[in-house]
């Protein structure tokens, strides 16, 4: 186990990354995300792109978790998926590269983008989204694992909860992993952690204004429009 892991253990990280139509994706936006969540108490901050990496390595003194998130014609993986973009976040000061590590098709094996981000003396953490893809990520020269990508593969559990039986099924293992995806409560973070994360990520319940208004939009737009529930 690296010595960042041991350090980021009982730990909140918080990604802070906005989507390219949201007034929140400059660079400078995603700085003061960053810092924020630093203020409120996150020990770590997961950053898309070279260039907030950059910036983000500048604005905080917590560990950053760099990735790209990059569209391949020929594959489903987009997060860091190339031995270019993984080195790029390297450079950029990045202290842990996470990458996608599902057995979908890839652009390029996990055993050598892991040994890039090593050569590096960088931490390599693969998102994964089933048990066997974190044995075959560790495996492969991952330093730990994420939950990250669960839901996300059609082979996958397509669940609205985090996955807490992925979770539990890696503590049994005994492969260290980051609880991230859709952690929407205080109470799932905590819970993460009992079930054996090392430390937990939380994005859009922290740093995604449109996301989390639309959820309480959507809450009392149902209630309104029942009829059963409107006051007489």
């Amino acid at each position: 186990m690296t010595q960042i892991l041991t350090d980021l253990r009982g730990e909140l990280a918080v990604s802070c990354q906005a989507a390219d139509e949201s007034p929140l994706h400059p660079t400078g936006m995603i700085v003061a995300l960053a810092r924020a969540a630093v203020m409120g108490g996150a020990k770590a901050v997961r950053i898309e792109g070279v260039r907030n990496v950059a910036a983000v390595r500048n604005a905080v003194t917590v560990p950053v978790i760099g990735i790209t998130k990059i569209v391949q014609a020929s594959s489903d993986v987009y997060i860091t998926p190339t031995l270019d973009d993984a080195l790029q976040l390297c450079q950029s000061g990045a202290d842990i590269v996470a990458f996608d590590a599902t057995l979908r098709q890839r652009p390029i094996s996990v055993a050598d983008i892991a040994s890039q981000i090593h050569r590096a003396g960088r931490a390599a953490m693969a998102d994964i989204s089933t048990l066997e893809e974190a044995r075959e990520a560790m495996a492969s020269g991952a330093d730990f694992v994420g939950t990250t990508l669960s839901g996300y593969t059609p082979y996958s559990p397509q669940i609205e909860a985090p996955d807490f039986g992925l979770m539990r099924a890696l503590a049994a293992a005994r492969i260290p992993f980051v609880a991230e995806g859709r952690i929407w409560e205080p109470a799932q973070a905590r819970l993460a952690l009992e079930y054996g994360a090392t430390f937990v990520v939380v994005g859009s319940a922290i740093t995604r204004p449109d996301v989390i208004t639309r959820r309480y939009a959507d809450a009392v737009a149902a209630l309104r429009l029942d009829p059963n529930t409107m006051e007489k």
